[in-house]
């Protein structure tokens, strides 16, 4: 496993370097995908989510994919005002200068997901760091193993494998992936 984990991570810390998930339509391309992602796969999504935590199908739109679905569309929508520089305000000292800010992703971050809301939690901070121009690793709760399985699976036929990998695994997979050097940590519940 760990030889999996360095080679991952070389490779989407390469996929960085190269500035291919800074460009506005490589981001807009991925939350296209998972919007799409999840509107091929909601029956398979709502019957993984029943498997594993017993959701009914409302419930799991509801809580899970309708979730993700707003979440990319918000993102997608929103992409091009996030990326323009803003105004800001310099010291008197500074006159007559400008200053702006300008938002930069941070790199290569891992999504640490939960086991209860497994689809959700996984794929909302992968927006998010999509969004933002990151590359991001995605190792998915073993708690709710059918969905972990699936999103295995399936992210990979949908999304840019260079910049976006999953791994499946149980707490001694997470203290590999915690031993690296991450740009950013997204985590929300328990290994």
């Amino acid at each position: 496993m760990q030889e999996i984990v360095d080679q991952s991570l070389t490779e989407m810390r390469e996929t960085f370097a190269s500035g291919r998930t800074r460009s506005v339509k490589w981001r807009k391309t991925q939350l296209e995908a998972i919007i799409e992602m999840v509107k091929d796969n909601e029956d398979k999504m709502c019957d993984v989510l029943f498997q594993d935590l017993g959701k009914h199908s409302t419930e799991a739109f509801r809580d899970e994919l309708g979730f993700v679905m707003r979440s990319a569309t918000t993102a997608l929508n929103c992409l091009d005002k996030w990326v323009v520089p803003k105004k800001s305000d310099l010291p008197l000292l500074f006159y007559p200068s400008t200053g702006k800010v300008i938002s930069e992703p941070y790199g290569t971050v891992l999504v640490l997901s939960s086991w209860n809301f497994p689809i959700s939690l996984s794929l909302d901070p992968m927006i998010g760091a999509i969004s933002a121009g990151n590359t991001v690793l995605l190792k998915a709760s073993e708690l709710s193993p059918n969905v972990s399985a699936f999103l295995a699976k399936t992210i990979t036929s949908y999304l840019d494998n260079k910049a976006i990998k999953v791994i499946e695994g149980g707490p001694d997979v997470a203290t590999i992936l915690l031993k690296h050097q991450w740009d950013k940590v997204f985590f929300t519940g328990m290994i």
